[in-house]
């Protein structure tokens, strides 16, 4: 691999494209992750487009009131950048996001950020081998690696509720917070009780006039155990920093063993359930409240969810949680299927993302123009959720089936990091221009994610989760096991489960051939153990 820059001798708006070796897209984890380690390894000419002024992804984005990681600090982190200066067990946004941005600063990967730079289209050049990228100011980039660590976080859910382009009062989603609207003597109706509502609402419902939960599945809810770090623990981790490597695999190997009740033995969850059932009978006294509370599926079927005062908050005076079926939205009020108005000065939506469709239509387009959402019509699929047949020099990180319902997504996205790493020097030791996954390794791959996912408390449990793909009812999203057998899966690479191209020798003054496949055989072979 070269250790060039990125070039930027092209004016902006120039009509030639501005040309890199590798483009990712996206600056959170995903993004930050793998640039850090390209730089480690050597690797300079790359850029990192992000559509924002500054880095963060996820915890950029989303900064509504009491926005917090429901994993532990310690190993929501990188490996190779641990913060001894963790305040809280359970980080904040605002700690999470300068985390990130002391880590842009401390590796060096400001050079390579291209601010303001959305992602348009990027449409594969079957000819040059390489990446054709439009972006929404008008800057054309031509790269010949394709990485995307735009996650499955990055596209708010708006839900379709008729009349909502008629309320008059204040809408937002919670990923786009109004700070500037003060929530103080408000009525206000919150739509969706997931992840992030459980965060926000108590934290507006001691400001506002009455709150309206609009809930249709409760979820289950854990005690959080979250405390402040104290100073010798701070103290230790700076200056004997084996304490903190301690700690994390404590709390890694902690987590991990949670993967026997989702994917190994469901019938473990139950005992689980025991647990999340005496936290919601010990915060909330009302009999009434409690019923709509009480989920009627298996826990882990949808997302488990940790908080210790969102149960009080539901209990206030001033709340309400409605579980009719919304039918419409007026000028003034959500109207519910039974009739009921619910006036309301103001809508916060907590509707989520739309994880199983993470590229508009028209983003990515591979071979022969197709697009990755005709690709994808059944549902999102990928070898190790990082490389799809049809999409050569491109790669995902947090893509299909990597996501977790157990332990923490960094090391997920450091486990991709690397093998997109793998191949990218491999690629260069065998001089191959363009490597594309063979479509039988794929389809094999994600053959046996499905039959362990159909195994998994996800999929027998009783309910429908946004981890469901919901034109096909498959799990699109979760890998169905130990975090460790997605590392041990993605620790090496094989050029046999590629087909890898190259340019034809051409003479000076010749045309531009099509490409010649230089690796035609190998192994079709590849580890989809996930238990």
């Amino acid at each position: 691999m070269n250790a060039r820059m990125p070039h930027d001798s092209a004016a902006p708006g120039a009509s030639a494209p501005v040309e890199t070796d590798i483009a990712i897209i996206g600056s959170g984890f995903a993004g930050l992750g793998m640039a850090i380690r390209l730089r480690q390894a050597g690797i300079c000419d790359f850029i990192v487009a992000e559509k924002a002024d500054s880095v963060g992804g996820t915890w950029r984005d989303n900064h509504y009131p009491g926005c917090a990681c429901d994993v532990q600090s310690h190993v929501y982190s990188f490996s190779f950048a641990p913060n001894p200066r963790w305040s809280r067990m359970f980080a904040r946004q605002p700690e999470i996001r300068a985390y990130l941005e002391d880590c842009t600063q401390r590796f060096g990967v400001q050079r390579h950020l291209r601010f303001g730079h959305e992602l348009a289209s990027a449409i594969y050049d079957e000819t040059r081998h390489r990446w054709q990228l439009s972006f929404a100011n008008g800057q054309q980039w031509s790269a010949r690696v394709l990485i995307s660590g735009m996650g499955g976080l990055s596209r708010a859910a708006m839900p379709t509720i008729p009349g909502i382009e008629n309320f008059r009062g204040k809408t937002f989603h919670s990923q786009h917070w109004d700070h500037s609207y003060s929530l103080a003597g408000k009525r206000v109706a919150v739509i969706g009780t997931g992840a992030s509502a459980i965060q926000f609402v108590p934290q507006i419902a001691p400001r506002v006039a009455h709150l309206d939960l609009f809930q249709r599945t409760p979820p289950w809810i854990m005690p959080k155990a979250d405390r402040r770090v104290k100073p010798l623990e701070q103290w230790l981790f700076t200056h004997v920093p084996v304490t903190q490597k301690i700690m994390r695999s404590a709390l890694y190997c902690m987590l991990e063993s949670r993967a026997f009740g989702f994917a190994i033995h469901p019938s473990l969850m139950k005992t689980a359930q025991k647990v999340a059932e005496k936290h919601l009978r010990r915060q909330v006294r009302d009999p009434q409240l409690r019923a709509k509370l009480t989920p009627n599926y298996t826990m882990g079927c949808k997302r488990i969810l940790i908080s210790n005062d969102y149960f009080p908050a539901l209990s206030r005076p001033n709340v309400s949680v409605t579980t009719t079926g919304i039918a419409r939205i007026e000028e003034d009020a959500v109207v519910t299927a039974d009739g009921a108005r619910h006036q309301a000065d103001c809508l916060i939506f907590g509707t989520g993302f739309q994880v199983a469709d993470p590229f508009p239509r028209g983003v990515v387009r591979g071979r022969g123009g197709v697009d990755i959402v005709d690709t994808w019509r059944d549902g999102a699929h990928a070898y190790l959720g990082t490389a799809l047949p049809g999409y050569p020099n491109f790669f995902m990180i947090v893509g299909p089936n990597t996501g977790l319902g157990h332990n923490s997504m960094v090391f997920m996205i450091e486990s991709q990091v690397e093998y997109i790493l793998r191949a990218l020097k491999t690629m260069n030791a065998e001089r191959a221009d363009a490597i594309e996954v063979r479509p039988q390794v794929e389809r094999a791959y994600n053959e046996q994610i499905q039959q362990k996912l159909g195994r998994a408390i996800w999929s027998t449990g009783g309910c429908k989760s946004w981890y469901l793909d919901p034109k096909t009812g498959r799990n699109t999203t979760l890998w169905p096991g130990f975090a460790y057998k997605f590392r041990q899966a993605t620790s090496t690479f094989s050029m046999g489960d590629y087909l890898a191209y190259s340019p034809a020798p051409q003479p000076a003054s010749a045309p531009v051939a099509s490409p010649q496949l230089v690796h035609a055989h190998g192994s079709a072979t590849a580890s989809a153990e996930a238990t």
